[in-house]
């Protein structure tokens, strides 16, 4: 069937690309398993030195927005890209393409249904979150700029383990690349145990081109109507925005590499 007569997003297809994140391990365990766990350690040891109710409420708080950045790093870009990789070591694309798929298709439904599958991780988060721990009820236009901010992080981590994955095209340098900076990220927005201010100048000056370090350190704020300056904030998702932008184009560009089909010779011999 030619591409044209095929809509961009179909619902097989969006069912299709969700059965394949609901299917990836790496999904459950480091986006939704991971910041339940960081969160109920890390706030309950913080609730045995914290004598003041309030005070232990904003860092709980601020603590569990933070972790929730870890989210779509986790189902993204380790998820998606690891995924991306192993398709196209097995010439999946290749394949689709015969029946009339193409890149464009898949990759639509693909981020429908890594969508959708964001928002029933952040549910279940949110949920754990406001039943388990004491946390700061927000303003509306906290829960607005929180989800937006968030959205935006995920597109632009779909865009570049897309493109991680189809410059790297194997599984083993893809899932090295993407872990080495789903941890980096960590480090260095102050979710393993060193907080911002306590970072080195060098470390500091890394940590100021993070989304997810304005996230993690200032979100409270933001999350309970607080005046906040977002010029920081919008310079550091516009700096990814940009490296995931450069890098989507190039890998959009490369040719991908064909499947070569062996065939016995001894078939076609007398």
């Amino acid at each position: 069937m030619p591409n044209k007569s095929r809509k961009l997003f179909s619902p097989q297809m969006i069912l299709f690309e969700l059965r394949n994140v609901t299917g990836n391990p790496y999904v459950h365990v480091f986006g939704i398993g991971m910041p339940i766990l960081m969160s109920f350690v890390i706030i309950r040891a913080i609730a045995a030195e914290i004598t003041d109710q309030a005070i232990l409420i904003q860092v709980s708080t601020s603590i569990f927005l933070g972790i929730g950045s870890l989210m779509p790093m986790a189902v993204i870009l380790m998820g998606y890209a690891a995924t991306r990789a192993q398709e196209m070591e097995k010439g999946i694309p290749e394949r689709m393409e015969l029946f009339g798929i193409s890149s464009n298709i898949t990759l639509c439904n693909r981020a429908a249904a890594e969508t959708i599958f964001m928002i029933a991780a952040f549910l279940v988060y949110f949920i754990y979150g406001y039943l388990v721990l004491t946390l700061e009820a927000p303003v509306i236009s906290g829960i607005l700029i929180y989800i937006l901010c968030i959205l935006v992080l995920a597109i632009i981590l779909f865009c570049l383990a897309h493109s991680i994955a189809s410059l790297l095209k194997r599984f083993g340098p893809v899932y090295l690349v993407t872990m080495m900076l789903y941890f980096g990220f960590m480090i260095f927005s102050g979710m393993m145990g060193m907080s911002y201010e306590d970072m080195p100048v060098g470390m500091q000056a890394v940590a100021k081109f993070l989304p997810t370090t304005y996230i993690n350190r200032d979100f409270y704020s933001i999350w309970t109507g607080e005046s906040y300056r977002y010029a920081s904030m919008i310079q550091s998702y516009l700096f990814w925005a940009a490296i995931a932008g450069i890098l989507l184009l190039i890998s959009r560009k490369k040719k991908p590499g064909r499947t070569v089909i062996a065939v016995p010779l001894q078939k076609y011999r007398k």
